[in-house]
């Protein structure tokens, strides 16, 4: 069990998790997990990590589709925060208690301000990695905010 799967059972919320084996070679993850489970795309969400400036705290965390682009001055925008800027891997690996390609918003070491794209809210399920490659836990969209304390704000480019 991961911390994410952990915090997620003992919130007592529905979930499923999906397992699959992670291509070392593969260049998105996300993508990898939405191939290699047969899901759409869309409902597939990537977690990254932001550097912000002018904010109380000093990393952030972004829950989008895997088939778009963060947007830097929107994440920034709705945290209040005057700049953000993608943060050092490292750093989010330290951070979070995961690793790059596994980060979850769920269970992290630290609680970190957390926004969920708004997209996200017109979904009846969604997945997020569960806290490692290879492992992705389905929920709803309500049950990932209330996990995380995440505010659903559109943080995407177009």
């Amino acid at each position: 069990m991961t911390p994410a799967i952990n915090c997620a059972k003992k919130a007592g919320i529905t979930f499923n998790v999906h397992e699959y084996q992670h291509d070392p070679a593969a260049e998105s993850y996300g993508e990898e997990a939405a191939e290699a489970l047969g899901l759409d795309p869309s409902l597939v969400f990537k977690t990254l990590l932001v550097s912000l400036t002018g904010h109380k705290s000093t990393l952030a965390v972004a829950v989008l589709p895997v088939t778009h682009m963060l947007s830097l001055k929107a994440i920034a925008k709705a945290l209040g925060a005057k700049k953000a800027e993608m943060a050092d891997p490292k750093l989010a690996e330290r951070t979070t208690g995961y690793i790059v390609g596994g980060i979850s918003p769920i269970g992290q070491k630290k609680a970190l301000p957390t926004v969920i794209d708004s997209s996200a809210e017109a979904l009846s399920r969604l997945n997020v990695s569960a806290g490692r490659r290879g492992l992705e836990i389905e929920l709803a969209p309500e049950d990932l905010a209330k996990l995380t304390r995440a505010v659903f704000a559109p943080i995407t480019s177009e």
